[in-house]
């Protein structure tokens, strides 16, 4: 008996925002809220950021003035409006007027150092212990010396200027005991305990009715964390003269969210993994999700992706390819010459006359849990992952070239909802979360994918959307912020337009899409399932179709008697007010990350090992070591 894969529960950071409860989401369509929505994502936003502050039961600003909500909110709206979403790179990322970089010089044979100064050149004889570190980077441009080569530190101004941020102000470290990690493992622990809290069941109680190994965490990231303290450090800090640390090594590996998740928040010793596919990331440790869920090898599932690659060495290895909106192209694109903060903020314009896509940063996580037991629990439902396609693109001339492997993923993801929720539920109530990247090449391949699939089914005006417009291309993560946005549609009847976007490129194929550039009111229940579609550097392609909440309690209705299915409702009122509480602590800046360092920390001494369990100190119930033959039909005699 299969078992329906159900999200219980979303949480993590984007530059939108805090995701849970569709924070992230409605800041996207922030015009559009009823007024208490509108001001619990910006007193969400405001907080986060460190703008305002709740104590004593008052609100007061970064000064310590206090003020009423409604009028601090409406002083510091425009600050939060200019300091989320893409915008101009700002200093506390990096500073975009003086990214270092190593200049070669060559050497000559006097034995003397030329140093060129801002306005002379001075030659110097070089002492005998002399050392580059000794130069004054910020004065010295050029050093030639014997007739060996140096490299010289020097400065120059960013070709890229734009980025998908964190709001502004936000420091993950400063909410738990960060101990020098790398940026992105900051996100993960943010990120993961929004998502757990979210869910308004203690963890704590959820494992008492499951086994230890019938849990799983998959999460990772598609490059590593290439910041100072991970692998970015480890690299080039012995050509700086700067001392590798023990942690650069271990937490620059890019399955290192899911081990953050198992040694310092859940204690998990289930199933765990780290799937790698460039875009595809997130949706590839989905899969494996979907279907540990599905055959009932785990009941609950923590899924997750964080990057952090708005960094000047990530930016510029994309830029050299050709693939981001250059400063350049963007006065060129617009007629422009000189960029504005607005013209930052339109970076990315999927599916338009475009440049290049735009960096960005995001940690986002889910639980899913089997239908089982979010029944037994009481859980929240906010949607169905029914299945994950992942295809690859075959033979290849280039390897950042596109294929032809979306193209299945996409049709197994459509036929998928044709035949659970019949054709003209797919013709009439699905639409399409797309790449949509902002390349040139992406607008025209994806929309030929789109279209052709659509043409396939019968579908005349399929709605197609992109959040990338919003956010940028935060990686391996991108999936994880176009499945924790599309959630909001259920709950609020918005599909956030690409609102960067005023026109459709002509190369553009639409004559069976319906590309929204506003946001489209649809109703809370006129959409029963989207899909998610990610289509990846190297020929990595995943789609993964999403059933709409009103359709999973359906489902559930199908299954259970109406006894259970009414107990369920009332364990689910419970849930809510728990997970409500957690939202409002969360606005207030009151909440802090889940962190358990040195907790419950176990050896091999401490297990109660017999040949057909093994019994874990501190965990309900215990691993079953009693397994079923799977080759019976090879190992029984006839």
């Amino acid at each position: 008996m299969s078992h329906l894969p159900l999200i219980v529960g979303f949480g993590g950071v984007n530059p939108a925002g805090r995701s849970s409860f569709h924070h992230a989401y409605r800041r996207l369509i922030l015009d559009h809220l009823d007024a208490k929505s509108k001001q619990e994502t910006l007193l969400s936003l405001a907080t986060l950021m460190g703008l305002a502050h709740y104590e004593s039961g008052s609100y007061t600003n970064a000064d310590g003035d206090v003020q009423p909500l409604e009028t601090l909110l409406d002083t510091l709206l425009q600050q939060i409006l200019d300091h989320t979403l893409i915008r101009r790179i700002e200093p506390a990322s990096f500073n975009v007027d003086q990214v270092m970089f190593n200049k070669a010089a060559t050497l000559k044979n006097d034995g003397e150092i030329h140093f060129v100064l801002k306005k002379r050149q001075l030659p110097q004889h070089i002492p005998p212990n002399w050392t580059l570190s000794q130069l004054n980077a910020t004065e010295v441009s050029v050093a030639v010396v014997g007739d060996i080569e140096a490299i010289l530190p020097d400065v120059k101004t960013a070709q890229v200027q734009s980025a998908g941020q964190l709001p502004s102000g936000f420091k993950p470290d400063a909410l738990y005991q960060s101990r020098n990690h790398p940026r992105n493992l900051q996100m993960t622990v943010f990120s993961a305990s929004d998502a757990l809290m979210s869910t308004g069941i203690p963890f704590d109680e959820v494992m008492r009715h499951v086994a230890p190994d019938q849990v799983a965490v998959y999460a990772s990231n598609s490059i590593g964390q290439l910041d100072d303290l991970g692998f970015g450090g480890l690299t080039k800090y012995p050509a700086l003269g700067k001392r590798t640390s023990s942690k650069q090594m271990p937490l620059g590996y890019a399955q290192m969210p899911a081990d953050f998740v198992n040694a310092y928040m859940l204690g998990n010793v289930g199933s765990t993994g780290g799937a790698l596919g460039a875009c595809a990331t997130f949706l590839y440790n989905l899969r494996n999700a979907v279907e540990d869920i599905r055959s009932g090898k785990r009941k609950v599932v923590l899924v997750g992706g964080s990057d952090a690659p708005v960094i000047p060495e990530v930016i510029e290895g994309f830029r050299a390819m050709g693939a981001l909106a250059e400063d350049k192209d963007l006065l060129a694109l617009d007629h422009l010459n000189q960029l504005s903060d607005a013209d930052y903020r339109k970076a990315c314009r999927p599916f338009a006359n475009n440049c290049g896509f735009t960096i960005g940063e995001s940690s986002q996580f889910i639980m899913l849990m089997s239908d089982d037991l979010a029944i037994e629990l009481g859980a929240d439902i906010y949607g169905v992952v029914p299945d994950v396609f992942v295809n690859a693109d075959g033979h290849k001339k280039s390897i950042s070239a596109p294929g032809i492997g979306n193209y299945v993923t996409l049709g197994k993801a459509a036929s998928l909802i044709k035949t659970l929720l019949g054709e003209e539920s797919l013709q009439q109530r699905s639409y399409v979360q797309a790449h949509g990247t902002s390349t040139p090449q992406n607008r025209v391949t994806e929309s030929h994918v789109i279209n052709e699939t659509a043409k396939a089914f019968g579908i005349n005006k399929w709605p197609v959307t992109a959040i990338k417009c919003f956010l940028g291309h935060s990686q391996g993560t991108a999936g994880g912020d176009q499945l924790t946005l599309s959630l909001g549609t259920w709950s609020y009847g918005y599909i956030p337009g690409i609102t960067t976007t005023t026109a459709i490129a002509d190369d553009v194929y639409q004559s069976n899409l319906a590309l929204l550039t506003e946001h489209t009111y649809v109703g809370k229940e006129g959409m029963d399932s989207v899909i998610l579609n990610s289509k990846g550097f190297g020929g990595n392609n995943a789609s993964a179709p999403v059933i709409a909440p009103h359709i999973a309690e359906q489902w559930l209705a199908n299954k259970y008697d109406s006894e259970t299915i009414a107990q369920w409702k009332t364990k689910r009122e419970k849930t809510r007010e728990r997970a409500s509480e957690y939202d409002l602590a969360a606005m207030r800046g009151e909440s802090r990350p889940i962190y358990l360092y040195d907790n419950n920390v176990l050896t091999g001494y401490d297990l109660d090992i017999s040949a057909t369990q093994i019994k874990l100190p501190g965990y309900a119930r215990a691993i079953d070591l009693t397994l079923d033959n799977p080759f019976g039909d090879f190992t029984d005699k006839k």
